[in-house]
C-alpha cells in the first residue's frame, strides 16, 4: 500500500530491494518479480515478510483451495501470485499508483488458465469499501503492511469491513518499532489473535487473527 521510500542512507543494508527483478520458487513454479524501487518505493520490491508467508503457505500452514482471498498491500504482488498457485480465488490490491506495476507481474507469472482466479483491483484502506462485501472472503493476507503509524486506524478499519465471523486474517511482519506493537494492541481489541509461525532467520512473525466472539452478559 505504502509508496514512500525508507530513507536511502541503508542502501548496504537494502541492495537486494534495488535490483531490477528477483526470482522465487513455489509450488512447482518459478515466480520472476520486477521489482522498481526508484520510482515506487517500498510498493515496488519483495520484503521478507512476504516471501515467509509465502512459505509458511506453500507448507500446508492455512489450507487456500478453493477458498476466497484478499491481499491488502500486494505490491509486487509475490503474495498473490502464491496464493493462486496454492488454488485460491485471489482479489490482490494495493493503491491506484501501484496497480500497472502490480498486474504486470501477477500477469506474468500466472498460468493462462489461473490468470481469471486472479483479479487485481484498487483499494486504499478506509475509503470505498463498500466496494467490497464484508463476508465475501474466507482469508485476508498481508505482508510487511504495519509500519505507518497514520495507516493504523484505516487498515483496522479496513480488516474489520471485510471480515465475517469466519475470515481468518494472516498478517506476516517484522516489528520493527514500538508503534508496530501499538498497532498489534489495536488487532488485539477487536480479534482474537495469535502468533502461529516465527522465522528466526529473518525476524519475521505471523500472526492469525479472527473476529472474537461477543462476551455473553452475566
Amino acid at each position: 500500500m505504502a509508496l514512500v521510500p525508507y530513507d536511502d542512507t541503508a542502501v548496504g543494508a537494502l541492495q537486494k530491494l534495488h535490483i531490477s527483478s528477483s526470482t522465487y520458487h513455489f509450488f512447482n513454479h518459478t515466480i520472476q518479480i520486477k521489482q522498481n524501487w526508484k520510482q515506487l518505493g517500498v510498493a515496488a520490491v519483495v520484503w521478507d515478510a512476504a516471501v515467509v508467508l509465502c512459505t509458511y503457505l506453500e507448507m500446508g500452514g492455512i489450507d487456500l483451495r478453493g477458498h476466497s482471498v484478499i491481499e491488502l498491500g500486494a505490491g509486487t504482488g509475490l503474495l498473490g501470485i502464491v496464493a493462486t498457485l496454492l488454488g485460491a480465488h485471489v482479489t490482490i490490491t494495493d493503491r491506484e499508483a501501484a496497480l500497472a506495476f502490480l498486474e504486470s507481474n501477477v500477469q506474468a507469472n500466472l498460468p493462462p488458465d489461473l490468470q481469471p482466479k486472479a483479479v487485481v483491483k484498487e483499494l486504499t484502506w478506509g475509503r470505498d469499501l463498500m466496494n467490497f462485501s464484508p463476508g465475501d472472503f474466507d482469508f485476508i493476507l498481508g505482508a510487511d503492511i504495519i509500519y505507518l503509524e497514520e495507516t493504523f486506524v484505516d487498515l483496522l478499519w479496513t480488516l474489520e469491513h471485510l471480515c465475517s465471523e469466519h475470515t481468518v486474517i494472516l498478517l506476516s511482519c517484522r516489528i520493527r518499532y514500538e508503534r508496530d506493537q501499538n498497532f498489534l494492541k489495536m488487532l488485539k481489541g477487536q480479534f482474537s489473535v495469535h502468533e502461529v509461525h516465527y522465522d528466526p532467520s529473518s525476524d519475521v512473525h505471523i500472526f492469525k487473527a479472527q473476529r472474537s466472539a461477543p462476551k455473553e452478559d452475566l
